[in-house]
């Protein structure tokens, strides 16, 4: 089992749960982080760490949301890692709730 950053964390990119990462799984890319899942040990320290209540459990993840399995575990592959809180985008806080940004992904 592995959790999996979701739609919300696009365009907002906050980066406190990869404060509390003990494996450091994270990987970041211009407007996103997603979850390495070869490495997330299922702790559970980031989901409650987001402020934008983003990262998901994989067997719970919202309806209409399963690609980002797959959208996680590939950007994992060619994103850096990051192992420390950045600040998060300028306009996070006008980002955080708008529905259907996966078209705003940077990749």
């Amino acid at each position: 089992m592995t959790f999996v950053v979701t739609d919300n964390c696009i365009k907002c990119k906050y980066t406190d749960c990869v404060e509390v990462c003990p494996v450091d799984c994270f990987y970041e890319g211009p407007n996103f982080l997603v979850i390495h899942p070869d490495e997330c040990i299922d702790c559970a320290l980031c989901e409650p760490e987001c402020p934008a209540s983003a990262i998901f459990s994989e067997d719970e993840i919202p309806e209409g949301m399963d690609e980002y399995i797959e959208l996680n575990a590939d950007l994992a592959e060619v994103w850096p890692n990051i192992t420390e809180k950045k600040d998060s985008l300028p306009d996070a806080e006008e980002w955080d709730g708008v529905p259907d940004k996966l078209q705003y992904l940077e990749r």
